[in-house]
């Protein structure tokens, strides 16, 4: 088998056997990056068949450890977010389909660019420890119920090696590399079905809803030929989906949708993926009653108290839970104005950047960042601004950060003498 003869098939439109597809992930660390990047720019124009997707994601899964979690007890379900702005869902629906009895093991990253990362918002509590083992991670689970860390061993390489030769190659946003990236990794995690949340708008990397759905399909689409239950569902990122960005701002906001102080759009998403969560754990029989266990749950508190369990069981402070006050503290704040009328649009995307440019993001996996730094917004589009109160508060520890985050976000919010229609930020379902 020639790697050439490969790259030249797929130029001109022809589809490439599980054979060769498998050969050319074996050829890592044997052949050229210029001939796998001539072989994604050929992939990233032509497309792939639903079963080159799979065999191709198949082929990224077995190369690195798959996780074993048949040593937990019942039917477990993960949920991946394709990445956004105040995307919050994780600590939310985490403790609380946990505390309904769902085994919940949830492998997460950092934040990078605009976009949070779940690892940066936990680490945001003192103490918390997200570097758990594999065999610690099952016995907190078979615990306690659940656990939130960062990834053990050595997954997918395969992927880790392709997606830097995609982001110096143009090669990113092509569906089937997209899709077989993530469920790649999603299912080596060793989960028995999976929850997508694909986001859609100007925060997210799908800009619009052919895409999304496009998207969506294609992942629930390996899931049916490898044999997973997947559920896709599509979400609006077109405005921030919480109210706080930034990490102890976003972990705020968590907790307080728990103790039932506020519901919005994270509340729903949440709520929405949970439930699905629940169904394909067999633990509801719709999304309509396992909704309703979700609600009761924060009705009676279960759901704060496995938070609380959790943050506990990884070291870290629950304290921070009744006291926001014992979370670092930002030095600086600054409240932002902008022109009155209703709030027509968010440039989602340049909103996240405005919360990384105060400290609270990352333009490298190394660089460090401010838990305290962040935004909170107060009006949602549709909302009539009419400049009584700050449109959004800013916090930094730096007075030049302030300034240039103060500059992206008011140039990312629009206001206008219409009003634009409100609509639900769960746009479609794919099972």
């Amino acid at each position: 088998m020639n790697f050439i003869d490969i790259i030249n098939k797929k130029r001109t439109k022809r589809e490439l056997t599980t054979e060769e597809i498998y050969f050319v992930i074996d050829q890592i660390g044997k052949s050229p990056d210029y001939q796998f990047s001539a072989l994604l720019m050929a992939i990233c124009l032509n497309g792939m068949t639903h079963r080159e997707i799979a065999d191709l994601t198949g082929a990224m899964l077995y190369s690195g450890d798959i996780i074993d979690l048949n040593a937990i007890e019942g039917i477990k379900v993960d949920k991946h977010s394709t990445g956004g702005v105040a995307d919050t869902t994780t600590l939310v629906l985490a403790p609380l389909t946990a505390s309904c009895g769902l085994p919940v093991v949830k492998m997460s990253g950092r934040g990078l660019g605009h976009t949070g990362g779940t690892l940066d918002k936990l680490e945001s509590i003192p103490g918390f420890n997200i570097a758990l083992t594999q065999n610690e991670a099952i016995k907190q689970v078979n615990d306690i119920k659940a656990v939130i860390m960062g990834q053990t061993g050595k997954l997918c390489p395969a992927d880790g090696y392709l997606y830097k030769l995609r982001d110096v190659t143009g090669t990113v946003q092509s569906i089937p590399l997209i899709a077989s990236s993530i469920m790649s990794k999603k299912l080596a995690a060793g989960t028995d079905a999976i929850v997508l949340d694909v986001k859609c708008g100007s925060g997210a990397f799908m800009k619009n809803i052919d895409d999304a759905r496009a998207l969506a399909n294609e992942m629930v689409e390996i899931g049916r030929q490898l044999r997973r239950k997947v559920t896709a569902i599509i979400t609006d990122m077109d405005q921030p989906l919480g109210n706080n960005i930034g990490n102890t701002l976003e972990v705020i906001e968590a907790a307080e949708i728990l103790k039932g102080n506020i519901k919005g759009d994270l509340y729903e998403v949440s709520l929405t993926l949970g439930a699905e969560m629940l169904v394909l754990g067999g633990l509801a029989k719709d999304t309509v009653s396992a909704r309703e266990m979700l609600e009761e749950n924060i009705k009676n508190g279960k759901g704060l108290a496995k938070f609380r369990e959790i943050i506990v069981r990884q070291g870290g402070s629950p304290y921070v839970l009744d006291d926001y006050s014992r979370f670092k503290q930002p030095k600086l704040k600054k409240e932002i104005y902008l022109k009155k009328g209703y709030v027509t649009a968010f440039d989602t995307e340049s909103v996240g950047r405005a919360s990384a440019a105060l400290g609270a993001g990352r333009t490298s996996y190394d660089m460090p960042i401010d838990y305290s730094a962040g935004i909170v917004i107060n009006y949602r589009k549709g909302d009539l601004y009419d400049g009584k109160k700050p449109f959004a508060v800013m916090y930094s520890d730096d007075k030049y950060k302030l300034k240039d985050g103060e500059e992206i976000f008011v140039e990312a919010v629009e206001t206008g003498s219409e009003q634009p229609e409100k609509t639900s930020p769960v746009i479609e379902m794919i099972r």
